[in-house]
């Protein structure tokens, strides 16, 4: 991280041509920082082992219209300086002259690998094993002379984003070509300030078409089944990565659930005709009077459900921490975060790093969160109970209106209080993301993560409200299993061809009638032109709106698939064309994004963990909703209150089942807990040879 202070410099420092400092308003800034000139190309560097012939352009920043030669140069020089001096030790490039509105950047080889280290990435060392990389130890690494193969693409960007975000202002100090109110203060953070000040517009990674291209055509282009994880990783990102790993290992656990519920489905003479109840919205009067096996398909399936959801889990963590050791970002870093981007509040001394920083009490945040974003969030969860009522008394009148009429027409009618329903939800839940975006910003986190953990928390508590409040009240109040059964049925289908719609077919149409044609460019156009091009592409929304796709069918089959077996099959239909359909949207619909190392799915693992465990206590229920149950507990003289008793019974020796499943399936194979062991350990050497050097 670039910082203000007397840190060691990265590399990046100059051209060997030395100027005198600018006789410019901004000349007071470090006279170390004129060192590094702008040239015909890119700013050299003074460090033998980072000059190189070829420089590979990472990341565009794109300029304000009105961005005066003199602010750019100062800008370029600020990217180029050392780190020691308060610059980001990167190479930049100017584009085609000084007056343009784009600046390139690069990372020279000791920026890069002195990010590794600090955010603690392991990389294959000599021995063969991966080892969390040391910059003193740099030369037991292999392939450290070489950056293209020792990092990924998304790692070395990242990295370009990570020093220039860490660039501060030594001291106050004026900026060439702006007026003094756009004046730096001591520690602020210069790239925000830019930002604030309109002088950089955006700033985000290039792509690599060769890459790109060899990508999707072994990603989504061609016939084949398996994913080329790795090359995710390695363009766009652990985060992307782990996420489209997810969705497959996810979709092909869904085929055990999808066999088992085609079984059902096909042999069960009771469940045919239920769900030909379910959709006629008629009683099926040839009921066969023998329906035991068929309780045993509904009772198999709930407990086939709960056990296949802790099993999936448990099987998940180990694959995530294989791939976590594989794609070296098994042991992270932990570090200091710097505030957000959307922080404001007063200068004051911060109490753990003893600098001059801005500073927010948490009382004001507490107090905006329990006065302004609770009642706003109430407020959306009551718009979703007005939304059920509503549901309710549109049922009611079509079930009248197809009991008067008796037809074609008024069967169809049947599914229309759901499907509008179903839009209706979807609607509030798109404006519902928005607003929960403007009140987490309301509330001021100094901290991204703590930022992402409210908002994520904001918006999983509506979801789970959003899409299961109906389902739940139609289960264990109406107790209506035809029509929960229905109306999972139109969620299954309607939702996955709105998410399709909504995800796939607009921003396709957008970009091939409305975005593309201003991007049109050939073979003889200069590189920086078709950098520029990027710039047109939509900013990728990332992955919140996926996780939340994937979560609702998580919760859709572990929770309420025992009345609807074909919830897995459908969705595992679904999946199979969602895995192509992201794929294409990441790669052709939206700019590339900026990805930081990550070592797992984070807060959304925890997610599907507790409707793991709700599954318990719905199947459960579900199953006392059975009528051949009741009728059977009826016969052998149980009581309504010993019916209740023994479910209560049958689900807490089901969660003690789950329980000692997730005991007997380790978190992570044992020879990666060993290889984290062994990480720790070398790691703990290394401080304490750093700390107590030898004689």
């Amino acid at each position: 991280m670039s910082k203000a202070g007397g840190d060691e410099g990265g590399g990046g420092s100059s051209e060997t041509a030395q100027q005198t400092e600018e006789k410019t308003p901004g000349g007071k800034l470090l006279s170390k920082l004129s060192a590094t000139t702008i040239g015909p190309g890119w700013t050299k560097v003074s460090c033998p082992c980072c000059d190189s012939q070829r420089v590979e352009p990472l990341v565009l920043v794109k300029l304000g219209e009105k961005v005066r030669p003199e602010t750019k140069r100062w800008l370029i020089r600020v990217i180029g300086a050392p780190q020691k001096d308060g610059g980001a030790a990167l190479l930049a490039h100017p584009g085609e002259d000084a007056t343009g509105d784009i600046i390139m950047l690069s990372a020279p080889r000791c920026t890069l690998l002195r990010a590794a280290e600090e955010l603690g990435l392991c990389k294959m060392y000599c021995s063969g094993d991966m080892e969390a990389f040391s910059y003193n130890d740099r030369d037991n690494f292999k392939d450290a002379d070489n950056m293209e193969v020792f990092l990924t693409l998304a790692e070395r960007q990242y990295i370009v984003k990570y020093e220039l975000d860490g660039l501060r202002a030594q001291r106050d100090l004026r900026i060439p070509g702006l007026p003094d109110s756009c004046t730096l203060q001591h520690r602020d953070n210069i790239w925000q300030k830019l930002g604030s000040a309109g002088v950089i517009v955006d700033t985000f990674p290039l792509h690599n078409p060769p890459q790109l291209k060899e990508l999707s055509e072994a990603w989504y282009s061609g016939n084949q089944l398996a994913q080329p994880l790795d090359s995710v990783n390695s363009y766009f990102g652990s985060p992307v990565a782990f996420y489209f790993s997810f969705l497959d290992f996810y979709t092909w656990s869904l085929l055990p659930p999808a066999i088992l519920g085609l079984s059902i489905t096909y042999f069960s003479g009771e469940a045919q005709k239920e769900m030909d109840q379910s959709v006629s919205g008629s009683p099926v009067q040839d009921v066969e009077a023998d329906s035991g096996p068929v309780v045993g398909g509904h009772m198999i399936q709930a407990v086939f459900s709960m056990i296949w959801s802790t099993v999936v889990m448990e099987l998940w963590k180990r694959r995530s921490s294989s791939l976590s050791y594989r794609w070296g970002t098994l042991h992270l870093a932990g570090r200091f975060a710097e505030p957000r981007p959307g922080f404001h509040g007063d200068i004051g001394i911060n109490p753990v790093t003893g600098r001059m920083e801005l500073l927010f009490p948490e009382w004001q945040r507490d107090l905006r969160m329990a006065l302004v974003s609770v009642p706003v969030v109430g407020l959306f969860l009551g718009m979703v109970i007005v939304g059920m009522l509503c549901f309710y008394w549109g049922e009611a009148q079509v079930k009248q209106l197809h009991t008067d009429w008796d037809s074609l027409l008024s069967q169809t009618l049947l599914y229309m209080p759901s499907v509008l329903h179903i839009v209706y939800t979807n609607v509030l839940a798109t404006v519902y993301r928005k607003v929960a975006k403007s009140l987490t910003e309301y509330e001021n986190h100094r901290e991204e993560s703590s930022y992402e953990h409210h908002l994520t928390a904001k918006v999983l508590v509506f979801t789970f409200f959003n899409c299961f409040a109906v389902l739940f009240h139609i289960a264990f109040f109406k107790q209506d299993v035809p029509l929960l059964r229905k109306r999972l049925a139109s969620l299954l289908i309607i939702t996955q061809l709105v998410n399709q719609v909504t995800e796939v077919v607009i921003p396709f149409l957008v970009d091939r009638f409305i975005s593309a044609p201003h991007r049109t460019e050939s073979e003889d156009d200069p590189p920086e032109d078709k950098f520029r091009n990027q710039s047109t592409l939509p900013d990728f929304p990332g992955l919140f709106a996926e996780y939340i796709e994937l979560l609702v069918q998580f919760g859709y089959l572990s929770l309420f698939s025992c009345v609807y077996p074909l919830t897995a099959v459908l969705l595992l239909i679904n999946n199979l064309t969602e895995i192509r359909s992201d794929a294409y949207k990441i790669c052709k619909l939206f700019r590339k994004p900026f990805t930081p190392p990550v070592a797992n799915m984070g807060v959304w693992r925890i997610a599907f963990e507790v409707l793991s465990f709700a599954s318990v206590v719905t199947n459960c229920w579900l199953l006392m909703l059975s009528p051949w149950l009741q009728e059977l507990g009826q016969e052998g003289g149980l009581t309504t209150t010993n019916i209740l008793m023994l479910a209560v019974l049958v689900e807490h020796l089901l969660i003690l089942v789950k329980v000692v499943l997730a005991v007997l399936i380790p978190d992570e194979p044992d020879w990666i807990r060993k290889k984290i062991e062994h990480i720790e350990f070398t790691s703990m050497q290394a401080l304490r040879e750093q700390v107590n050097p030898p004689p």
